[in-house]
């Protein structure tokens, strides 16, 4: 899956794409090892902004059109995460009605190959939920167009 939407966005703070070409449609998996600067205390909890975000970015891939914005989300934390964790969320498709998708997501704890490759095991969930994803005529910020136009 070439990825068409969110190519701006930073992948140390919300993820690298780990799907391989020919990645089913509609389907997108995102890595991401938590850095000291996600942490809110000297502990090393990491802020759930940070799980979150990495289960935005899988969504907005799975549904990868240049022009899709998340529209609403149900989230639920399961788990604590700390810095040094290395995080994959899955996310898929699950309905599309005209420009509305909703899409269930899921990020657990990876475990054995670090890489992201396909051998990499699936460890507890640490956040699971369902995100509605709205995709647009045109970019989200550009102005709308002239009456009449």
């Amino acid at each position: 899956m070439e990825p068409r939407t969110h190519l701006a966005i930073d992948r140390r703070l919300c993820g690298e794409p780990l799907d391989l070409p020919g990645t089913a449609d509609g389907t997108a998996r995102v890595g991401l090892v938590t850095l000291p600067e996600m942490a809110v205390d000297a502990a090393g909890l990491v802020h759930g902004g940070f799980v979150f975000g990495l289960a935005d970015h899988a969504a907005m891939l799975a549904v990868n059109h240049p022009y899709v914005v998340l529209g609403s989300a149900a989230v639920r934390f399961l788990r604590p995460v700390a810095v040094g964790e290395r995080l994959v969320a899955a996310a898929s498709v699950a309905e599309t009605s005209g420009r509305k998708s909703r899409v269930l997501v899921e990020v657990r704890r990876a475990t054995g190959d670090a890489g992201g490759g396909a051998g990499e095991g699936e460890g507890e969930p640490v956040l699971s939920g369902e995100l509605v994803c709205l995709t647009l005529e045109r970019h989200v910020l550009a102005p709308a167009p002239a009456a009449g136009a």
